[in-house]
């Protein structure tokens, strides 16, 4: 069984003030901090000191946080995403059938021409086992 080591602030503190992180601003320093990132990545966990896993999991969230606000993901058509919930689960239209009742209507929803009503948005997120959110 692996032991824990003891937390050392003071090291924590050197890492700190070697590596300098905040909240990123720039390409450049995106580029700075996730060299840090794959190089403490790079190592086996086990090797990594406690105070060392800190500064990676900073950093990540860092990392995170910047490409979240400068590279937004658009957000998907309901249709979209029923699309990709249907791959994920190897279903057809055909399976579809029961929530929307007619073979034209199911192909019309799943392909994006039609919107997806109140009452098949609760049953589409009962079907899935999903937020109902997602098909609004």
């Amino acid at each position: 069984m692996k032991t824990a080591l003891a937390f050392d602030s003071k090291k924590y503190g050197r890492l700190l003030v070697q590596t300098l992180p905040s909240t990123i601003k720039t390409d450049e320093e995106h580029e700075r901090l996730l060299k840090i990132v794959e190089q403490l990545i790079e190592r086996e966990e086990e090797e990594l000191s406690p105070e060392e896993g800190s500064l990676l999991d900073l950093l990540a969230t860092l990392i995170e946080r910047y490409e979240t606000e400068r590279y937004p993901r658009p957000a998907s058509l309901p249709h979209e995403l029923l699309q990709h919930l249907m791959e994920a689960r190897g279903l057809r239209q055909r399976d579809l059938l029961v929530i929307f009742g007619s073979r034209g209507l199911t192909s019309e929803v799943v392909n994006g021409k039609r919107q997806i009503s109140k009452a098949q948005t609760k049953k589409l997120a009962a079907f899935f086992h999903v937020s109902a959110d997602l098909f609004l």
